[in-house]
């Protein structure tokens, strides 16, 4: 048996699960439109499965639920500082977005530095939310140390997502959004609730072999894509998103929670890029000229990537939302029971 919500009514019934469990309004609105964007667009891994976790950490006291998120930086800074006052990274990130676009759109460039927040979603939709406005965008975060260096044997870096965005006047933007891991936790931990092996190559044991035991893996460590290039890349991420701004790291992330069963606390890098600014003076229409380079992708048979979540956001959108049983069921458990329905 499976029942069907509109987005609104799912997106409420989020809300109301959190405001239930004691998030304050200025963190549940924020929190559940990210959630409801990945159970609308397919992301199963980061829909309303990542209501357990946002939950669990706010009852270990990991997260404040009542942080009200604060504009640090001086007006005209072409760094935007949001302090998110240990709270989740959504509010923060909603409040300091249209600083950035006005920055960014006056400078040609700015970027948006998010401290001490806890985060658990994907990071496609802010940069979906930065190209709304016009804007390229680069979002990079640290996680907690549960990915071991090409050619390491235990967990050292995050699974450290990147996410890039481009707007597209008139259409959903050109977005992709990947871990540096060869997949997101979240994806192994799904592996392990549906009994199945994971594919080779993921990950370690706690002894640094090669295991498709999504138990052992969760004790042991994933592996970074694409070896030492994927390796390459999360370090930049740490650098960047976690050295260079001043917070954590993700060793310092899981020595500070003691645990990856809860959501991580770091900060967050989101750059803002105006193409007309940076195009200034030169030959052509740089959206007009991206337009040429998608088609060409396109007229090779190729996809862009997020064309398979733009396709389940258009039958949401149309359709509703079509939960299990086993979802619905646990849904009205956490709306009944609160933090109390959570481990």
């Amino acid at each position: 048996m499976t029942t069907t919500l509109t987005i609104a009514e799912l997106g409420d019934l989020i809300e109301r699960i959190l405001l239930r469990a004691g998030l304050a309004p200025v963190q549940a609105g924020p929190v559940a439109r990210v959630i409801l964007a990945g159970e609308r667009d397919g992301a199963k891994s980061h829909g309303v499965y990542r209501l357990d976790g946002a939950l669990q950490t706010l009852k270990a006291g990991k997260v404040r639920g009542d942080a009200v998120p604060r504009v640090t930086s001086r007006q005209g800074d072409a760094i935007i500082r949001v302090d998110a006052g240990f709270g989740f990274s959504s509010p923060a990130f909603e409040l300091g977005l249209p600083v950035l676009a006005e920055q960014a759109r006056a400078s040609g460039i700015a970027a948006m530095v998010v401290n001490d927040c806890t985060h658990f979603s994907a990071l496609w939709p802010e940069v979906e939310a930065v190209a709304d406005h016009g804007l390229a965008a680069l979002v990079m975060c640290p996680s907690y140390a549960t990915v071991a260096p090409a050619g390491g044997s235990r967990p050292l870096l995050g699974t450290n997502p990147l996410a890039f965005g481009w707007p597209r006047p008139g259409r959903e933007p050109y977005v992709f959004d990947f871990a540096t891991s060869v997949a997101a936790r979240g994806e192994i931990e799904l592996h392990r609730r549906a009994g199945t092996l994971l594919p080779d190559g993921w990950a370690l044991d706690r002894d640094g072999q090669p295991t498709t035991d999504p138990d052992a893996a969760l004790e042991g460590a994933m592996l970074p894509f694409g070896g030492h290039k994927g390796s390459a890349l999360s370090t930049m991420i740490e650098l960047l998103a976690a050295v260079m701004i001043g917070d954590l790291t993700s060793p310092e992330v899981l020595e500070v929670l003691g645990t990856t069963g809860l959501s991580p606390v770091h900060g967050e890098l989101v750059i803002a890029l105006a193409p007309e600014r940076f195009a200034a003076g030169r030959e052509g229409d740089p959206f007009a000229r991206a337009e040429a380079l998608f088609a060409a992708i396109e007229a090779q048979g190729a996809r862009l990537p997020s064309q398979r979540r733009y396709a389940a956001r258009k039958v949401a959108l149309a359709g509703g939302i079509t939960l299990t049983k086993a979802e619905s069921d646990h849904l009205a458990l956490l709306l009944e029971r609160g933090l109390d329905a959570v481990g």
